[in-house]
């Protein structure tokens, strides 16, 4: 059985997640809440947002089916739990362990992992990593307070501080901690934020400022870019590339660092050096809808089809057609690229 996609081609209704280019989706990425209690500068006016309502969030055990359905039938593999920000979902520990519980085609368990801004991490660490989850990802864009405040439109740099530890504690390991640079703010911060990290045993992923806050508040010309980031490490430190074979569908371009036994740092370069040719990842949002890009203009509904009395066969083959019209780059270097009309926050990390 076939359906047509909204870019006109036959898309399959059997097998996996699979684009007209050949990319096979394994990495699902769920955004549980909208809500972020933070309101970082390149990520969210001061005020906020107007958040999503309650109603068109998805449930908990929505949540779990459909990642169920993406599991079983679609052959995700990995599961990555984002937001706004996930630990402000009540229901997260039960989501986690839920999703734990699943076993892949040939019976591999599901790898999961959570993107957070770390508040509250401190108090739901022990219980997170008991519910099945295997590691986190912990933003922190400067270790200066005051400037963490200036970012983050909160001072709650501490705290972040206190849920690193946490999660290093309750075995959530590798603790990877995610930074962006923003140029005349935290730029000058690069080596100290390695030399901490190295210090703590957490591993760096340097991210390039995305166009996807504010409208209006991102320019090419601010952006603090890959190889200036790679530039100042490498005054420094001695990195040693890994191979690319080894990344995969990876967002990181990672390198080790030399005296640093098992020690790395990644550099995310969705602007200048994007991976789109290896993407593997599907995201869903908390309202329920399938973004097959971080920086899709289009969506596909699958609250309407779960809520209406959808079985898992129907749900799967909604998924397939909506992947199977992903595009082949985001396009942020051609001409006619437009921003989401969805912040991060909105979309899911």
């Amino acid at each position: 059985m076939r359906a047509v996609s909204a870019a006109g081609a036959a898309a399959p209704r059997e097998g996996g997640l699979v684009d007209r280019y050949g990319r096979v989706a394994t990495d699902l990425r769920v955004s549980l809440t909208d809500r972020c209690n933070l309101r970082c500068t390149y990520c969210m006016p001061a005020e906020g947002l107007p958040w999503a309502p309650d109603d068109t969030v998805l449930t908990d055990d929505e949540v779990v089916r459909l990642v169920r359905v993406g599991v079983e039938h679609l052959g995700v593999r990995e599961v990555r739990f984002t937001g706004g920000e996930p630990l402000l979902r009540r229901g997260l520990e039960g989501i986690v362990a839920a999703t734990s519980a699943l076993r892949t085609a040939d019976g591999a368990p599901v790898r999961t992992a959570l993107t957070t801004n770390g508040l509250g991490l401190d108090k739901r660490a022990v219980a997170l990593a008991a519910a099945g989850l295997d590691r986190v990802n912990v933003s922190l864009d400067s270790l200066d307070p005051q400037r963490f405040a200036a970012i983050a439109r909160r001072d709650r740099h501490a705290d972040v501080l206190a849920g690193l530890a946490a999660a290093a504690a309750a075995g959530l390991t590798p603790v990877k901690v995610n930074a962006v640079l923003v140029r005349g703010v935290n730029d000058d911060e690069a080596v100290a934020l390695l030399t901490w990290a190295l210090v703590h045993g957490y591993h760096l992923r340097f991210i390039e400022q995305m166009p996807l806050g504010p409208h209006g508040s991102w320019r090419r010309e601010d952006l603090v870019t890959a190889r200036e980031i790679l530039d100042a490490l490498a005054a420094q430190f001695e990195l040693v590339a890994e191979p690319a074979a080894a990344r995969g569908g990876a967002p990181a371009e990672t390198w080790h660092v030399g005296g640093y036994p098992g020690a790395t740092v990644g550099v995310i370069g969705s602007v200048t050096r994007p991976f789109c040719g290896a993407c593997d990842r599907t995201r869903l949002t908390a309202d329920g809808q399938v973004r097959s890009c971080l920086f899709a203009r289009d969506e596909d509904d699958l609250r309407g089809l779960l809520r209406g009395g959808a079985d898992d066969a129907t749900l799967a083959a909604a998924w397939r057609t909506a992947m199977w019209g992903k595009a082949a780059g985001h396009g942020i270097d051609d001409p006619t690229f437009l921003q989401p009309s969805r912040t991060m926050s909105a979309i899911g990390g």
